[in-house]
């Protein structure tokens, strides 16, 4: 068997937003969200064994190394120590030094193998893209083999998820693997699909594809739980809006995603999400899929708000002809028609009528 492929390195920890960054809780000033979100962090993958990220806040690094620097350094282990994957799998299973040969006597106790990381050998299997040698690991171990996760929270579908591997992330789930398990991010596979935009994968997750009978765990089938939300509070459907994809968003909602679900840091809706995002067609498809129009932030903000606040006529039309209401109010007591501030584009679609309730015309007869 050839020695391990290629690496790729993954990108480096970013967030879509932080709350430390503006006054996002108002809703109207400053975006959550960018044109080209970046969103959390990603398994890494890197060059060599190196996957491990900066420590997290208040985590102390291994002596001698400065906060923020294991990013760019290589994790040293010895199960890389030669040139052929699993005989130094093998030696580090049987205690012996890299390049020696293992005893074969009992080859289940090398299935069992963690390393110092954390990783089985399903994982650095998977991170080595020996596919052959993942799915062999695969047909051999029972489930709860393939639900370890490593130093970094991840399973072996994280990082097959991850790195598109489809054939392998069908063969964990006909396995009957744990759907909802997450990562140091709060991320399970699915979200990292769905940043990824890896759609494949999201729909072998979501059982959109045939799976044959015979080869299906003896486990009753597990569905996603599409209301799970990471450690920032998006959940799935928020994360395929944020990067735009209209083909992950329809296959979330084909599988019962909640169109109107509330982020957990300041209460958006997808809906809202696209206001932000200047995306007058995501914003349409949104309203024309059963979103709700005048959906409240934690602090009352609409998405008419937002898109009033942001002074863009194109999108409060698009809301104003869906009925949306422009005489609520948030809790700075604002409506819509305040955050106009004299725009003649805005006022032309929120005109002062006192005969108006919950955005319908009141009509007076004689």
């Amino acid at each position: 068997m050839s020695g391990p492929g290629p690496l790729k390195k993954a990108p480096k920890d970013e967030l879509p937003f932080d709350p430390e960054d503006g006054p996002f809780d108002s809703g109207v000033l400053v975006s959550v969200t960018s044109p080209s979100p970046s969103l959390p962090t990603s398994p890494s993958v890197g060059s060599g064994p190196s996957r491990r990220g900066p420590p997290s806040e208040g985590e102390d690094g291994p002596p001698g190394e400065k906060r923020g620097e294991g990013l760019e350094q290589e994790r040293v282990d010895s199960a890389y120590g030669s040139s052929s994957i699993t005989d130094s799998l093998l030696a580090g299973c049987a205690g012996e030094p890299p390049g020696e040969k293992a005893s074969a006597q009992d080859p289940l106790q090398a299935l069992a193998y963690i390393s110092e990381d954390g990783d089985t050998l399903l994982h650095l299997a998977i991170i080595h893209e020996v596919q052959d040698v993942a799915l062999d690991i695969i047909s051999l171990v029972p489930t709860e083999m393939m639900d370890v996760q490593n130093d970094l929270f991840q399973t072996p579908l994280h990082l097959a998820v991850f790195l598109d591997q489809s054939e392998v992330v069908r063969e964990l789930v006909l396995k009957g693997v744990n759907l909802d398990l997450q990562d140091r991010n709060g991320n399970t596979a699915l979200h990292v699909a769905c940043e990824q935009q890896h759609l494949n994968c999201a729909q072998i997750l979501l059982h959109d594809k045939d799976l044959p009978e015979s080869h299906r765990s003896a486990r009753p089938r597990q569905w996603q739980d599409l209301q799970l939300q990471n450690w920032q509070g998006l959940d799935c459907l928020h994360i395929a809006t944020l990067t735009k994809n209209l083909s992950l968003i329809s296959l979330l909602l084909k599988r019962k995603a909640d169109i109107n679900i509330k982020e957990g840091t300041s209460g958006k809706t997808p809906l809202h999400l696209a206001v932000e995002l200047r995306d007058r067609g995501l914003v349409s498809y949104f309203l024309q899929n059963g979103a709700q129009v005048d959906a409240a932030m934690f602090n009352g903000c609409t998405p008419l708000h937002l898109a009033v606040g942001r002074k863009d006529a194109p999108i409060a039309s698009i809301l104003c002809q869906s009925g949306a209401d422009t005489l609520l109010r948030n809790m700075e007591d604002e409506t819509a028609q305040d955050l106009a501030d004299g725009n003649n584009d805005l006022l032309a679609l929120l005109p002062f009528d006192d005969l108006k309730i919950s955005g319908k015309l009141v009509v007076c007869s004689e």
